[in-house]
């Protein structure tokens, strides 16, 4: 199995309102990705970090294989959400993956 983490901060200037409408855009746009990209186990977004955080939001994806995260990666549901629902609002993206 293939975890696949990535960690975003907002760009700056929204309020709380707004910020928290841009996560959960972010959450459900992602998440809603289940069961329609081949490989794809699992996929959860984490957008309640507490005070200790220095970043807004996580994704913690699970995949088949090293092959399933390509697939995904370039797959036109998941590019459309990026470009739709997380680029537009985030200017720090920091991404590990790894083998589990």
């Amino acid at each position: 199995m293939v975890k696949h983490i990535i960690l975003w901060k907002l760009k700056d200037g929204y309020s709380e309102e707004e910020a928290l409408k841009i996560k959960n855009g972010i959450k459900e746009g992602l998440e809603g990705l289940k069961g329609q990209i081949p490989g794809l186990l699992d996929i959860r977004v984490h957008t309640l970090g507490l005070a200790s955080s220095n970043m807004d939001l996580m994704l913690d994806s699970a995949f088949e294989s090293e092959e399933a995260l390509k697939v995904y990666a370039n797959h036109p549901a998941h590019v459309a959400v990026a470009d739709g629902k997380v680029r537009p609002y985030t200017m720090t993206r920091s991404c590990m993956d790894f083998e589990e």
